[in-house]
């Protein structure tokens, strides 16, 4: 067995893992662990941009008080107020270290700082235009530029094709593959599959960070990659970490309909740079839903599509930007135009098709302002955690800069931790055990469970729900798990089975948390409960597992 020894262990390698790697490289080893390629996740995936103050006509008040109104009375207000005020610090970090977003088209004086002339847009629920962007790209420039430095930094050791499988605790016991946790106390470590060796291999750490990312793959239509499978969350939870606020999937409005367009995000930007969404028949409806029309939040957005291809039984409704000069679309959309076109689309002269698809997880692992969890040297960050920014709802494009502020807070207080605390006492954990297991001779078990969780996620848990539709959902998933449990003890893991594991996990936690709550807010809105209640629910949802000794 294979054992490894590190001051950092980081799992997951977008935008919150990279940028934490190369802040505490320096003040210790690190080991980066990364399920697939480390250009694999869903930064790389993002479209839009990274919303933070930087025009004339904004302030830190305005991008405060868009965030607090797209989280639906949820959010930290302190949280909100250190991530948007930290925001302009953590892209010039970014601009320092070599990543180009668009400019205006002017020439700056040898005096003129590049951020001040930032080409800013504006997407859904924004008062004002402040989303920094690279073209249509912005989360795959961010991502290369990350991955150059860390590839280059000999005290981060990169380990691909890894995949985690749960977190160790200095409480591990360990059974045939499986861990149980008697009570909480402090992660050292993780164990790790190597997909290309199939062995498993045990991470030892002083800190260990979770930073995998969303679970869009839980439901059967989304935005995110095959790697959005809740790995991190899952972990966490089983490990003893407590989650809040899984209720909250933000849908995406418009994702490309096509049958061969998988996973494919048509951006808000659009809509900020004038496009209109249109019903079957050719007519706008956004103005039936909102006095922010076509700009409304997303959450807004995704029901009216939902209303109106319930109503009218159509596969899809339309998004049109035709209206603008052709030019200004190739140019500002060059991947989307591109893409587009591949399907038979061309959006300089005719409306694309869209529905909506799951697209980001507001809750994850409940954390502090710091990342620091309540398990002891677990730190959580980017989609992965809860942190209390996004409230009910996320305001489009918050997302990178709370993982670009987070990963900034999070390596300054792990760098103190490993700095002030004794870790001489630590043991090392026990090796993995797979003693009496064999190789699966039933992987139609996992396709099969795979396939029903998607489907009934979607289509009972998705952007509207019912008591009825959660109460089918949760005896589905109480019969699913306890095969997978009977599955998992017999035989050896697979990364096919860890991801089956994980989205169960994730699947029976949202359906928890979506029963808790008795009120429509936010991105969870059910038929049962119509109406926003601050008085019983202004409140989070907050899950921690119970240990049995």
């Amino acid at each position: 067995m294979t054992q490894i020894k590190t001051d950092f262990l980081i799992i997951g390698s977008g935008i919150a893992g990279l940028t934490f790697a190369l802040k505490v490289a320096e003040f210790g080893h690190v080991a980066l662990v990364t399920k697939k390629g480390i250009m694999d996740s869903n930064t790389s995936q993002a479209q839009g941009g990274i919303a933070s103050v930087f025009g004339e006509l904004d302030s830190f008040d305005l991008h405060i008080q868009d965030t607090l109104a797209s989280g639906d009375g949820l959010c930290n207000r302190d949280v909100v107020e250190m991530v948007v005020k930290n925001g302009p610090g953590r892209i010039r970090e970014l601009i320092d270290l070599g990543v180009h977003f668009n400019l205006k088209d002017k020439k700056l004086s040898d005096s003129e700082s590049p951020d001040s002339e930032l080409d800013l847009g504006r997407e859904g629920g924004h008062s004002q235009k402040r989303i920094v962007h690279a073209h249509d790209m912005t989360g795959r420039e961010v991502e290369k530029v990350l991955v150059d430095h860390v590839k280059n930094n000999d005290r981060i050791t990169l380990f691909e094709n890894h995949m985690a499988i749960d977190l160790i605790t200095i409480s591990t016991r360990m059974k045939r593959g499986i861990i149980t946790t008697t009570h909480e106390d402090y992660c050292c470590g993780a164990y790790v599959l190597d997909r290309e060796t199939s062995h498993v291999k045990t991470f030892c750490a002083k800190i260990t960070l979770l930073a995998t990312g969303g679970a869009g793959k839980v439901y059967l239509y989304t935005s995110n990659p095959d790697i959005a499978t809740g790995d991190g969350i899952a972990m966490g939870y089983r490990a003893g970490a407590t989650v809040a606020n899984l209720e909250f999937v933000q849908f995406h409005p418009t994702c490309l309909f096509h049958p061969d367009a998988k996973n494919f995000l048509i951006s808000e930007a659009l809509r900020g740079e004038g496009a209109i969404l249109l019903d079957s028949s050719g007519s706008p409806f956004m103005e039936k839903y909102d006095t922010q029309k076509d700009l409304a939040c997303r959450d807004v957005v995704a029901r009216a599509i939902d209303t109106e291809l319930k109503k009218s039984g159509a596969d899809s409704v339309f998004l049109d930007i035709s209206n603008k000069n052709s030019d200004f679309i190739k140019e500002r959309f060059p991947n989307l135009y591109k893409k587009c076109l591949t399907f038979g689309f061309d959006m300089t002269q005719e409306p694309i098709p869209v529905v909506p698809a799951a697209h980001y997880m507001c809750g994850g692992i409940a954390t502090d302002m710091f990342g620091r969890t309540d398990l002891h040297r677990l730190y959580a960050i980017g989609e992965t955690a809860c942190t209390g920014l996004h409230g009910a709802n996320r305001l489009a494009s918050n997302s990178l800069i709370e993982a670009l502020v987070y990963s900034h807070m999070a390596a300054q207080q792990a760098v103190k931790d490993i700095k002030t605390s004794d870790f001489t006492a630590t043991p090392d954990p026990p090796p993995w055990d797979e003693v009496g297991t064999t190789d699966s001779d039933e992987v139609i078990m996992v396709s099969q469970n795979w396939d029903e969780i998607r489907r009934f996620m979607w289509n009972y848990v998705g952007i509207v729900r019912s008591n009825k539709r959660l109460e089918r959902a949760q005896r589905r998933i109480e019969i699913i798990q306890k095969e997978i449990r009977e599955y998992y003890w017999d035989f050896r893991v697979s990364p096919d089975l860890i991801e089956l594991r994980n989205i169960a996990m994730v699947a029976e936690l949202i359906i928890k948390c979506a029963g808790y709550r008795k009120e429509s807010r936010g991105l969870h809105h059910n038929i049962g409960y119509p109406y926003r209640d601050d008085m019983h629910w202004q409140k989070d949802t907050i899950l921690r597992r119970s240990f049995m000794g």
